[in-house]
């Protein structure tokens, strides 16, 4: 059975278009409630917190009534990342969490994410029956049943603590100049104690939240300026977050742009190096061609998931292997979280970076990226049936002639974005760019 609200990462779109509405976020929170409540047997407590953006105070209103209505408690955390909800639902002893945030996205966009008891993202089943009871009438329990509300005033203070034990003792970040980027987002008011309290010098950018200007020339999708920072400032190293904290970005002493591929990469060669290796790693489908052969020359394995946090953590708990992770920042060490976390994975990386002596520079130096393009063209109007006989099949099977055994072509629908992503990776820079133009064009004319 197909969900019809769920995407790759909760519910996501535009404000005030459905269904990113108040009243369907009322609906949601009862529905949540109710198949919650019903499953454990038992009146649910939840946990609901949010990044900057100025709707999220809208919709965290018509969710907790709506949980209220349905019999559940709720607590109230704020602006908080991502991962510290999901941090805080397991120390709460909560239900489930929700996280009102649409991650990289501008402002006038919001959405859904949901954890469970545990931590981690809801399962399939889950979400279904979520979507199955929005579809029942809405009726608030009795008088007596009804939930309450409270607001933790202390979350901010309790995840900070939690990222700075993550890391051993043994390390600190004394003599080392950082620039940090939080996307005047969720990590605004939490990233720059968590680092000046281990010991960094610290420079800050992306923290003035307004409620308009996450992501806005900012944060892990603009690195733009956080470059520039890095490179006048001397700085060590730059750290991107994104709107709701759950990626993480670097930039290198030369303002040039460390991926999420290549820091998987220096976590993987750090835990061999100290003997905590597993076999293998987990990345997706839009990991680089790069990372696997040169995990491959050290004898660790890359499986590939399709593309979404979600879908690398169950990867590696199908493996029992403790790391994953995708191109896009979110980096999974589950050693140490649940979830893909912006903040602990900057500490594992720099851990990683303290315990060699060595340079950011210098650890990425056993890795070679091979170039990839990719190209986000607008959803056709007609479905894409790449295995039928039409011109978009045929320049599919063009292209992966020509790169035979020296690349790849990915065509992938976007989980949060009405696009098509069409990805091309090679030895050719030119070529591929070529070849990515030639199907994006396709595409379009379909």
């Amino acid at each position: 059975m197909s969900k019809k609200y769920f995407g790759t990462d909760g519910i996501r779109g535009r404000v005030g278009v459905a269904p990113i509405t108040p009243e369907f976020m009322l609906r949601l929170g009862w529905a949540c409630g109710r198949v919650f409540s019903e499953r454990l047997g038992e009146k649910v407590s939840v946990i609901i917190g949010k990044d900057t953006r100025v709707s999220g105070y809208m919709f965290e209103s018509a969710l907790e009534a709506g949980l209220v209505a349905a019999g559940a408690n709720v607590k109230l955390l704020g602006p908080l990342p991502t991962p510290a909800i999901a941090m805080m639902t397991r120390s709460q002893n909560a239900a489930v969490g929700i996280v009102i945030s649409a991650s990289h996205n501008p402002y006038y966009d919001n959405g859904i994410k949901f954890f469970s008891g545990l931590g981690a993202k809801l399962s399939d089943e889950l979400e279904l029956a979520i979507e199955a009871a929005l579809e029942a009438p809405m009726q608030t329990v009795d008088s007596a049943q009804l939930g309450k509300a409270t607001r933790l005033n202390d979350a901010a203070g309790r995840y900070v603590e939690f990222c700075k034990a993550t890391l051993p003792r043994q390390y600190t970040l004394k003599g080392l100049n950082i620039v940090l980027d939080c996307a005047h987002g969720a990590t605004y008011n939490v990233a720059p104690p968590v680092f000046r309290e281990l010991g960094a010098n610290v420079t800050v950018i992306g923290a003035d939240p307004d409620g308009f200007n996450i992501n806005e020339g900012v944060g892990s999708t603009a690195t733009e300026l956080l470059s520039q920072q890095v490179v006048e400032t001397n700085a060590d190293f730059g750290v991107a977050f994104d709107g709701d904290g759950d990626r993480v970005l670097f930039i290198d002493a030369d303002g040039s742009l460390v991926d999420g591929d290549a820091l998987l990469y220096v976590l993987a060669m750090h835990r061999l190096a100290v003997g905590q290796s597993d076999p293998g790693v987990v990345g997706t489908q839009m990991s680089n061609m790069g990372l696997e052969i040169a995990l491959g020359e050290q004898g660790v394995q890359l499986a590939r998931t399709q593309v979404g946090d979600r879908y690398v953590r169950e990867r590696m708990a199908a493996e029992g292997w403790q790391l994953g992770g995708e191109s896009s920042g979110h980096l999974i060490c589950g050693d140490v979280t649940t979830t893909g976390d912006g903040i602990v994975a900057a500490l594992q990386v720099i851990k990683a970076i303290v315990a060699s002596g060595r340079t950011l520079s210098d650890l990425l130096s056993g890795m070679k990226r091979l170039p990839q393009v990719m190209i986000n063209v607008p959803l056709p109007e007609t479905d894409l049936d790449l295995a039928g006989d039409n011109p978009v099949s045929a320049v599919c099977r063009e292209v992966e002639n020509v790169l035979e055994g020296r690349g790849r072509l990915l065509l992938r629908p976007s989980g949060t974005e009405p696009v098509i992503r069409v990805m091309v990776e090679g030895d050719d820079a030119a070529e591929i760019r070529r070849l990515a133009e030639q199907v994006a064009n396709v595409i379009r004319s379909a």
